[in-house]
């Protein structure tokens, strides 16, 4: 591939796109790192409910929570803050209950609850002025009814009689907007004059709120009094707009056209607003002198705001409509964008550019899409920066088909369409189609900058022939000199270090122009990649020792070099710089050192890191579960996730996978079955991983019908799916459908692995097919290429031992190029019990004892073997051997699973609530069965039992 030369072209006709990239291997990657930073301590379940996932918050926690709830209008959290605020009221002060109790009428109001927050006020021992203005404040706030007004008029004159508190401002506001709300002139003016009588109609706030109610009421006059007697000064550029508003819907032009040349004079900022309003008003003139004043407004316009009759007042709306978004009032922008389309004034590329800029702020996708269509049909989506808007829009929104289509319609691109595509497709898992138009950009003449260059990058990463493809845009970097940017830099980092190159990774780390964080964290990172994470945590202390400050990508990726360490000590060390560094609280943080603690085996120190997170999300829930099926507690593992469902979060595939794999563990089939019906109701019951798990888990079960139905099912050609399937019906019996199933397999194409023939050969010692699992044994390595483990060997001796050849099953171990383990040992010693071998079981015994002096069973089988030929003498040897290395036979138990309690039953342990029953019931079923014939089986246990 050849990078053309250096071009100053900007923009370019869309070719076609013929390249093809059939060499390239598409790696998909599954994304768990679903992390969601919230701003508060709950999350919502299925029945909209908030559970809390902390300690029970403080005074000033709770009253965060509530100040979040009154700015979005969250009244779930508002709600169950307000039930810990009572649950936690016994530690309070009575100065902090009501001071929350003050916030949370306020939230209910805010949330539409009037009801709610006068429920509150009544109950309320002790009321403060906040108190009386924040109820008046939420019937101010309430819907415009006549019960809701005339009480809260009530309220005020109750306020009046019985509090002990004088009125402010925040008192009469409230109580001003109810006089407006009644439609009663003589109620405003009662309480201008109650205002007068207390000293605070001087006040700015309430004369403000006076000149409103006049004008609205067309009582201009009364309005022109009071706004004159506020000082200029304090005159700000709403008052003059509520005056200037008075005047226009009473038709008063003279005085309207006059009162603006005052506004203008008092040296404020004028607004698109104040004179879209002037204009609006003289839109139908009759007189010349009306006609006049138009002339004269207009001439005045471009002084003001470089004003353009004939551009239909865009520009000004477009200084509006920016304003707002860069000051982050999104909801303001939109709706100053919807009102600019109601006054019919024609859009230009700026106003798309800043309402599509908007819309990806709040991520509002469906207002994205009218504003694309509203865009086409004014012909702006042929637009460059129009189109590369909506190509930018549709991406983040994760829609990357509709990006595309935008891209290929677009007339002209330049090179910010191509990066924002490339960087698209690379950042949604698409790298395949990444580097395509990459390949395609290059065909195009166009020159690639460091934007281009990094998501390309990003995308060679997780690709086949990626390598190859970032060593030549390495070098197309050297030449250009945008090496130097950190980007590519970063880039080329992480590509180097996925593909095991860690000496380049390096030699590009080292070689740096100065410190930068995104670099540190790829080296770290890659030194992981490649195994090696001793020196991720020496590069940490390096830029712990040297100052520099790390961020919350460090702290998680040096705790996942702990975590393949299985370091518990500097795992722990690094808990406690993040504590120190504040940085605990971070969802991505917390979930890396989680998995520290769980790789590390330490289950209390993890569970107590999980109870720490504020907001659990599905990532660190399924850790929690998967961390307590490695770590050997499934019934733990069954008990996170009925939690997991209560607080809200939903379960992705690989958090079900986890769970069937807990059921098959604890062969707790009726679990494992609400867990498959969970599976289908949450769709996901397609995966291949979230299946194979099912297959093995009904199969563990005993339910080997299940898991062939479930199996049949399937139409995937995953290799572990079969060898679930297989290995299930080895295990119980269904030695020749196993093998049939095999045979098929090959037939399809499906190449076999190790586990593939353990299955088989596994098949065949319970079908006692002996020639046959020599074949295969033979066959795994001489056609599919496969070294036999020694897992293979242990499956053919069980298969010699079955079949009675235990001589031979001997000289297979001692042929092994492996050290044989106890549980081959013992699988042989079974069979010379059976067959009744007593030498070959005495050689057995003495190397099963040196590997595992401590294996009770070794004893039993032994002492039994000898028993079978009446050799008591030896049989008491054996029980005294026992005795004096202090060796006990583990005790046998059972359990069984009702209602989703498991029931344990040890020999000789009478623990259970109702073991009396128990053994009553036994004892009555041990009795019928022996007067039916029965005769217990003493084999498995010292000869000296009954």
């Amino acid at each position: 591939m050849k990078f053309p030369p250096t071009s100053t072209t900007t923009t370019t006709k869309l070719r076609p796109r013929t390249t093809t990239t059939t060499t390239i291997v598409l790696h998909y990657h599954h994304l768990f790192n679903h992390i969601i930073i919230q701003k508060h301590f709950f999350s919502t379940n299925n029945n909209n409910t908030l559970h809390l996932h902390s300690p029970l918050p403080s005074p000033s926690q709770c009253f965060s929570l509530l100040r979040i709830a009154i700015a979005t209008g969250n009244f779930l959290l508002g709600k169950s803050t307000h039930a810990h605020i009572i649950s936690s009221s016994h530690t309070t002060t009575n100065e902090d209950r009501r001071f929350l109790t003050n916030n949370l009428i306020a939230m209910y109001s805010k949330c539409g609850s009037v009801s709610s927050a006068r429920h509150l006020f009544d109950k309320m021992p002790h009321r403060d002025l906040v108190s009386w203005n924040s109820i008046l404040a939420a019937y101010a706030a309430s819907p415009d009814t006549e019960n809701n007004i005339w009480e809260g008029f009530r309220l005020f004159r109750l306020f009046l009689g019985s509090s002990p508190f004088s009125p402010t401002k925040l008192t009469l506001a409230p109580f001003l907007k109810l006089c407006l709300m009644s439609g009663y002139i003589c109620a405003s003016e009662a309480a201008h004059g109650f205002a007068s009588k207390i000293g605070l109609d001087s006040d700015l706030f309430v004369s403000a709120a006076l000149v409103n109610i006049y004008c609205k009421f067309g009582r201009i006059r009364d309005a022109r009094f009071l706004f004159n007697d506020i000082p200029e000064a304090d005159r700000d550029a709403v008052l003059w707009n509520v005056m200037l508003k008075g005047y226009l819907q009473l038709g008063f032009n003279e005085e309207t056209f006059c009162f603006f040349l005052e506004f203008y004079r008092a040296g404020l900022h004028l607004d698109a607003v104040s004179l879209q309003k002037v204009l609006s008003g003289f839109a139908k003139v009759d007189f010349d002198e009306e006609k006049n004043y138009v002339e004269q407004l207009r001439a005045y316009a471009p002084k003001l705001f470089s004003y353009d009759e004939n551009s239909d007042h865009v520009v000004l709306w477009n200084k509006t409509l920016s304003r707002y978004h860069q000051s982050g009032e999104n909801c303001a922008a939109i709706e100053c964008f919807i009102n600019m389309n109601k006054s019919n004034v024609g859009c230009d590329s700026v106003t798309f550019v800043v309402a599509l800029a908007t819309v990806t702020a709040i991520n509002n996708l469906v207002l994205g899409q009218q504003i694309h269509c509203k865009s086409l049909k004014s012909g702006f989506d042929l637009n460059v920066i129009v189109g590369n808007s909506l190509i930018n829009m549709y991406s983040k929104a994760g829609c990357l088909t509709s990006a595309r289509k935008v891209f290929t319609d677009m007339e002209e691109v330049d090179l910010v369409s191509w990066n924002s595509m490339i960087t698209s497709c690379s950042q949604s898992g698409l790298e395949e189609d990444s580097v395509a138009l990459f390949q395609d950009l290059l065909c195009d003449g166009l020159k690639p900058d460091h934007f281009t260059l990094a998501g390309v990058l990003r995308a060679c990463s997780s690709i086949s022939v990626g390598l190859c493809l970032s060593e030549q845009i390495h070098v197309h970097a050297l030449k250009t000199g945008i090496i130097t940017d950190s980007f590519v830099l970063t880039a080329l980092i992480d590509v180097y270090s996925r593909n095991g190159r860690a000496k380049e990774a390096e030699f590009l780390f080292q070689n740096k122009d100065r410190f930068n964080l995104a670099s540190f964290n790829a080296m770290m990172s890659g030194y992981i990649t490649c195994n090696n994470s001793h020196k991720a945590l020496e590069l940490f202390a390096l830029m712990h020792n040297s100052g520099e400050r790390s961020d919350e990508i460090t702290l998680a990726t040096v705790a996942k070099a702990c975590s393949c360490l299985v370091g518990l000590e500097q795992g722990r060390q690094i808990h406690a710089h993040v504590v120190k560094v504040g940085v605990d609280s971070d969802l991505c943080v917390s979930s890396g050192i989680l998995d520290m603690y769980i790789k590390c085996g330490d289950m209390l120190d993890a569970q107590r890191v999980f109870d720490g997170i504020t907001l659990p999300d599905d990532v660190a829930w399924t850790t929690m579960i998967s961390g307590s099926v490695e770590n050997g507690d499934e019934d733990r593992a069954l008990l996170i996730y009925h939690q997991m469902r209560q607080s809200g979060i939903l379960p992705d595939e690989y958090t079900f996978a986890t769970l069937v794999k807990a059921a098959s563990c604890l062969t707790a089939l009726e679990q494992g079955r609400q867990i498959h019906a969970n599976v289908i109701k949450s769709h996901c019951a397609s995966d291949p991983f979230v299946c194979t798990s099912l297959i093995d888990m009904y199969a563990k079960c005993g339910e080997v019908e299940d898991s062939y139905r479930l199996f049949k099912g399937t139409n995937v050609k995953n290799i572990a799916l079969w060898n679930a399937i297989l290995v299930g019906l080895a295990q119980h019996g269904h030695g020749g459908e196993a093998l049939k199933l095999f045979k098929r397999m090959k037939f399809l194409g499906i190449q076999p692995d190790g586990v593939t023939f353990l299955g088989v050969i596994s098949a065949c010692s319970h079908s006692g097919l002996i020639s046959e699992a020599y074949a295969y044994f033979h066959l795994m390595h001489k056609d599919h290429g496969i070294k036999p483990e020694i897992e293979h060997y242990s499956c053919l001796v069980d298969a010699l031992g079955r079949a009675g050849r235990v001589q031979e099953a001997e000289k297979l171990i001692a042929s092994m190029p492996f050290e044989a383990s106890s549980s081959m040992y013992r699988a042989l010693l079974g069979a010379c019990r059976v067959q009744g071998d007593t030498e070959t079981g005495k050689r057995v015994v003495t190397r099963l004892l040196a590997l595992d002096p401590s294996d009770s069973s070794a004893y039993v089988l032994l002492s039994n073997m000898h028993a079978a030929t009446n050799q008591w003498d030896k049989v008491a040897a054996a029980r005294k051997t026992m005795k004096r290395k202090n060796v006990k036979k583990d005790p046998g138990f059972s359990w069984i699973d009702v209602k989703n309690k498991v029931h344990l039953f040890v020999v000789d342990d009478r623990s259970h609530p109702q073991a009396q029953m128990i053994y009553d019931k036994v004892e009555d079923l041990i009795r019928m069965i022996k007067e039916d014939g029965y005769i217990p089986d003493t084999d498995d246990v010292l000869f000296d039992v009954e």
